[in-house]
C-alpha cells in the first residue's frame, strides 16, 4: 500500500513538473517573442495576438480544452482520466504564473534572454517535447488537438497523424493573418514544431507512432484479458520452445499506441514482476486502431472493371 501510494505521489509530481516546463516552453519563450506554433497551444497563442493580450493564452487554453471535452464526452462518450484534466490545470495555472513573472521570459535584460532569434524556437521546441513527454509517459495528456483528432478519426477514415500533420499547419499559416506578423515569424513556427518532433521521439518514442510488444510471462492470460478487456487492443498468443530448457512457452504478441504503452507496462509489472519485455518502437501500423491502408489504386481499379464491362 504505502510503495503503491509512494508511485502515486512521484507520478504526480512528475506531471507537475512537465506541465510547467510546457508552460515555460511557450510563456518563457515562444508567446514572449512574438511566435506561435502548431497544436492548440498555437492556436491560443494566435488568439492572444489577434486580440493584443486581451485574451491571454492560458485563459483560452483551459477554455477550449474543456470545450473539446465536453464534446467528445456528448459526441463520442470518450472517458478522460483523471491525468489528463489535472496537466490542463496545472499546464493552464503554469502559464498564467510565468506569464506574469518577467525574470522567467527570454526577453532583454532577463536572465533567459536569447539574442539570436532563430534559438529561441530550438529551445522552445526540445522545453515543450521534454514536458509532453513525460506527461505522455505518466499516462497524462494535455487534449487540445489530440481530443479533435480523436473525434475526426471515429466518423471518418482520416489517420490521427495526418490529422496532426494537417491541424498543426493550418495553425502555423494562421499567424499570417496577423496585420504586425511575417512569413519568417511563421518558419519559427516550423522550426519549433521540427524540433519537437525530433525530440518528442527520443524522450517518449514519439506521439504518432506505435509498440510492438512481445511480453513472455507465465501470467500471460491475466495480461492478455486486462488488454482485450480494459485497453480495448488485439493479442495474439505465440507458442514458443525455450532452447536451453526445452520447455514450451506462451508469448504474447501485442501492437499498442505510443500512449497506452505506459499504463500497459506498469499493469504487467504489477501482475508479473519477473516477466520478460520486448519492444519495437514501429511506426508504420495499418489496420483496425491504427491507420489505414492507402494504396491510392482503388479508383482506377474500379475504372478498368466498368471499362472491361
Amino acid at each position: 500500500m504505502k510503495r503503491s501510494t509512494a508511485r502515486l505521489i512521484w507520478e504526480y509530481l512528475v506531471l507537475t513538473i512537465a506541465a510547467f516546463i510546457f508552460a515555460f516552453a511557450w510563456e518563457g519563450f515562444m508567446i514572449p517573442n512574438g511566435m506561435s506554433a502548431g497544436g492548440m497551444m498555437g492556436l491560443c497563442t494566435v488568439v492572444q495576438y489577434a486580440t493584443g493580450g486581451a485574451i491571454p493564452a492560458s485563459t483560452s487554453y483551459i477554455v477550449l480544452n474543456a470545450a473539446l471535452i465536453l464534446a467528445a464526452v456528448l459526441l463520442m462518450g470518450i472517458g478522460f482520466g483523471f491525468k489528463t484534466i489535472y496537466c490542463i490545470a496545472i499546464s493552464s495555472l503554469a502559464m498564467s504564473l510565468i506569464s506574469s513573472t518577467p525574470a522567467l521570459h527570454s526577453i532583454a535584460g532577463q536572465f533567459f534572454y536569447v539574442r539570436e532569434s532563430l534559438v529561441i524556437p530550438v529551445l522552445a521546441g526540445v522545453l515543450e517535447a521534454t514536458g509532453l513527454g513525460l506527461i505522455i509517459r505518466y499516462g497524462g495528456s494535455t487534449g487540445g488537438t489530440d481530443i479533435v483528432a480523436l473525434m475526426i478519426n471515429k466518423y471518418w477514415p482520416i489517420s490521427l497523424s495526418t490529422v496532426f500533420l494537417i491541424s498543426d499547419f493550418v495553425i502555423i499559416f494562421l499567424i499570417l493573418f496577423i496585420p504586425e506578423k511575417t512569413f519568417a515569424d511563421m518558419i519559427y513556427g516550423l522550426i519549433e514544431i521540427v524540433v519537437f518532433t525530433m525530440f518528442i521521439d527520443t524522450i517518449v518514442g514519439g506521439r504518432r507512432s506505435s509498440y510492438q510488444l512481445l511480453v513472455f510471462s507465465d501470467k500471460y492470460e491475466e495480461i492478455a484479458d486486462h488488454i482485450i478487456n480494459n485497453m480495448d487492443r488485439g493479442v495474439t498468443l505465440l507458442k514458443g520452445q525455450g532452447w536451453y530448457t526445452k520447455s514450451d512457452k506462451n508469448v504474447l504478441l501485442i501492437l499498442i499506441s505510443q500512449k497506452q504503452f505506459p499504463a500497459l507496462s506498469k499493469v504487467i509489472k504489477e501482475m508479473d514482476p519477473r516477466a520478460f519485455i520486448s519492444v519495437t518502437n514501429t511506426h508504420n501500423v495499418f489496420g483496425e486502431g491504427f491507420d489505414e491502408i492507402k494504396t491510392g489504386i482503388n479508383r482506377k481499379k474500379k475504372n478498368q472493371d466498368t471499362d472491361g464491362d
